[in-house]
């Protein structure tokens, strides 16, 4: 069980307007164990606070709150080799599938919010290989492409997704590539190189697995095929850290849809970039991030383009299960007024 209880405050820079709020950002319960024989695990995650489990309130989740996040069996079927299938995470950059109680900030980047590919339920095949000191793993995976707890056929195509890993140094303490923070304080330097490359065939949501549906005040469905390329890195060295990350989303048709009280629903393409780097001191650390939004096209994408700088501040009492985190950024919007906006964050796992 864990949860995060955050405070969030933000100043428009335009109209000098203080909008904030308190609220649980996250609980989750989460079960893992073997089912039969070690080799047989599973994973179960439920979302209970209301960000967790909002956006149900359509015929595509039978009008229910979404609270499964995770309901997954792993077959580790041979060495270095394991079949994954349920509902999961799919193997996208590296910011999304790190978990969100391990992250460096108080939460995941512009990036994030706007390219990840998320959770899906399908088909994962995950492989390693030692090649002298360097690990090289790869992930193939098959979905559905709608996204998670989806109750009715599938409306597009099927969703394929390769992700390519290389570590040159071999693996990170603890699975450290996996988590915020350089907290094992890697007595050598760890490197993680990875690129994704996802495919969603007739994308029926905005951003793939995400988004609104793409869906006219008639119910006429649209639908475009999506791809999204990622390019990541992460290094730890001596209690530094650096992550980056490139994505970049692309639609095969320009379109979108212009509902009854005219406004529109687009599909969110266009690339980000983002840059974040921290230095633990026994217990604390002060870490940086910076990140773009960029936009293709604003007569059919539904992004804008925007700048966040970002200033962080955490305290792990106990590593990530007890923790103190803050942080404080400056959104640069093109279209929109500039915002500074103030976060604190504690965060309990047990």
């Amino acid at each position: 069980m864990r949860f995060q209880s955050l405070y969030q405050g933000s100043l428009n820079e335009v109209t000098d307007k203080w909008d904030d709020q308190f609220l649980i950002r996250r609980a989750r319960m989460k079960f893992e164990g073997f089912a039969y024989h070690p080799s047989l695990t599973y994973k179960v995650e439920l979302g209970l606070s209301s960000r967790d489990i909002s956006g149900g309130d359509l015929d595509e989740h039978s009008n229910t709150s979404r609270i499964i996040l995770d309901a997954v069996l792993k077959w580790q079927f041979k060495e270095n080799w394991s079949f994954w299938a349920g509902q999961t995470k799919l193997p996208g950059n590296i910011e999304r599938v790190i978990s969100s109680q391990k992250m460096q900030f108080v939460d995941r980047s512009l990036l994030n919010s706007r390219f990840n590919i998320d959770r899906d339920i399908g088909l994962q095949l995950h492989h390693s290989a030692n090649i002298n000191q360097a690990i090289f793993k790869q992930v193939i995976a098959i979905s559905m492409g709608e996204g998670r707890n989806i109750t009715t056929n599938n409306i597009g195509g099927y969703d394929y997704t390769l992700r390519l890993e290389y570590l040159p140094f071999g693996e990170f303490t603890s699975e450290g590539d996996y988590f915020g923070s350089d907290l094992k304080r890697e007595a050598r330097p760890k490197l993680a190189i990875g690129a994704t490359f996802d495919y969603n065939d007739n994308a029926a949501r905005q951003r793939g697995q995400l988004g609104a549906f793409v869906q006219g005040s008639n119910g006429n469905q649209l639908s475009t095929d999506l791809s999204t390329l990622f390019i990541d890195t992460h290094f730890k060295y001596n209690g530094f850290s650096f992550m980056g990350e490139y994505a970049n989303k692309q639609s095969s048709k320009r379109l979108f849809v212009v509902l009854d009280d005219f406004s529109t629903l687009k599909y969110a393409t266009g690339t980000a970039i983002n840059l974040q780097a921290g230095y633990l001191i026994d217990k604390s650390e002060w870490a940086m991030r910076y990140t773009h939004v960029s936009t293709d096209d604003l007569a059919y994408s539904s992004l804008k383009d925007e700048t966040q700088y970002t200033l962080g501040y955490s305290r792990y009492i106990v590593g990530h299960s007890l923790k103190l985190q803050s942080d404080l950024s400056y959104t640069d919007k093109a279209l929109g007024d500039n915002q500074i906006t103030f976060r604190v964050q504690f965060e309990i796992s047990f």
